[in-house]
């Protein structure tokens, strides 16, 4: 394994969602009563924990490929390499964003990748990737 990265709801989305369920458990509570409230929070919580789990992005790169969580592509199908900051981020996934590109990006994080693909056979013409270390990865990408 030449890089990997886990890109992971930080801690202020998770308790904001929480909070949400535990709203929502409050409302049963004093609609239901204490049994349906409890019964609401504990699956809640199960499905906090659910997204916390589902909605982490993994990159990882070895010697032939990309991976980002079940996508891949082979390295030899991978053009020039751009790091983006936080502004050019923001362009590239709003206003100047491809519709054919393939979007691997979280919302908490803005920073990241922009990889030109130059397999021929293929109408994707980039990939955009979320990272905390992007000059790394471009690093290992080039």
């Amino acid at each position: 394994m030449r890089f990997r990265e886990v890109i992971a709801p930080p801690i202020w989305l998770l308790a904001f969602i929480y909070f949400l369920f535990t709203s929502l458990s409050i409302s049963i509570w004093a609609a239901l009563g204490n049994t349906p409230a409890i019964w609401t929070q504990i699956i809640l919580t199960l499905a906090l924990v659910l997204i916390a789990t589902r909605f982490r992005m993994i990159i990882e790169i070895d010697e032939t490929e990309l991976r980002i969580n079940k996508a891949h592509i082979e390295l030899k199908y991978l053009g020039d390499v751009t790091e983006l900051d936080t502004d050019a981020m923001r362009l590239v996934r709003g206003r100047d964003a491809d519709p054919a590109a393939f979007l691997a990006i979280r919302f908490w994080c803005s920073r990241g990748v922009l990889v030109h693909v130059k397999d021929a056979r293929d109408r994707t013409p980039y990939w955009l990737i979320s990272s905390k270390s992007g000059k790394e990865l471009a690093a290992v990408l080039r």
